[in-house]
């Protein structure tokens, strides 16, 4: 049996930009093992970070799975949790598997991590995220953080037209390439074992004001897209046998720093 006790998200009632669903019954770790990125055996007692794709491997949501005694918690953006809690109804079958949306917060930050809290899985940088009744978050700046480091996030440059590799996932320890099958799993195998990536994220260097959006061209010809900005700093998805040089961003020059 599948439920969603409460789950206001899929009404448009919750207000915070993160939910946590709770996975709890018997075939919890299986069923979720077989459809995402990265090992959920790992998350037993911690956490770890992971994406669920289509078919065709293109992105449908990436979030955080924090496994407990009893259950397992995933933590995901608001605007991904219709989409993935969809994917996940769909794919139960016959598992014994129920799905609730909880009360919990998600806190997260850079400082001195309160009792209880995770390492945040992705890089070291990024501090730590902890579960409970109350926002125990920090003001770190998190859109300078995530362009300093090239982390992606839902909604921004992660997008359903995403692939995972090109987003950076496997540097920030999001998918697992020994753990066996999973949906878009054979994709994202074909991409890894590529001699080199053609397309992805980077980190981009701005000489003036830039708006998130812009189209970046090379000597006239489409080079990517302009994606989160960060004072002279910025994410762009890139093309890059166009990025070797000086780019532009509606009359903005820049340059790949990364």
């Amino acid at each position: 049996m599948l439920t969603c006790t409460g789950c206001n998200f899929l009404k448009g009632h919750r207000m915070s930009d993160r939910i946590v669903l709770a996975l709890t019954g018997t075939d919890r770790v299986a069923f979720l093992q077989g459809l995402i990125t990265n090992d959920v055996t790992r998350a037993d007692g911690g956490i770890v970070y992971a994406a669920l794709l289509t078919p065709q491997g293109k992105f449908i949501a990436d979030f955080f799975v924090v496994g407990q005694d009893d259950r397992l918690l995933i933590d995901v953006a608001s605007s991904a949790a219709p989409a993935l809690f969809q994917r996940l109804n769909m794919y139960r079958l016959r598992a014994d598997v129920q799905i609730a949306e909880t009360d919990i917060i998600v806190s997260r930050g850079t400082s001195t991590a309160p009792d209880g809290a995770l390492p945040d899985p992705r890089h070291p940088d990024l501090g730590w995220r902890s579960y409970g009744p109350v926002d125990q978050s920090d003001a770190t700046d998190w859109s300078a953080l995530r362009v300093a480091l090239m982390v992606p996030e839902t909604g921004v440059e992660l997008t359903p037209e995403s692939y995972i590799l090109e987003m950076g996932f496997e540097r920030l320890n999001g998918v697992d390439f020994r753990k066996g099958c999973y949906v878009g799993q054979e994709i994202v195998a074909r991409m890894k074992h590529k001699t080199e990536l053609r397309k992805g994220l980077a980190r981009v260097t701005l000489e003036g004001p830039a708006i998130a959006g812009a189209e970046i061209t090379a000597s006239g010809k489409a080079a990517g897209t302009l994606h989160t900005v960060a004072g002279d700093t910025a994410l762009a998805y890139l093309r890059f046998d166009r990025a070797s040089g000086e780019m532009d961003a509606d009359g903005t020059p820049l340059r790949r720093a990364d």
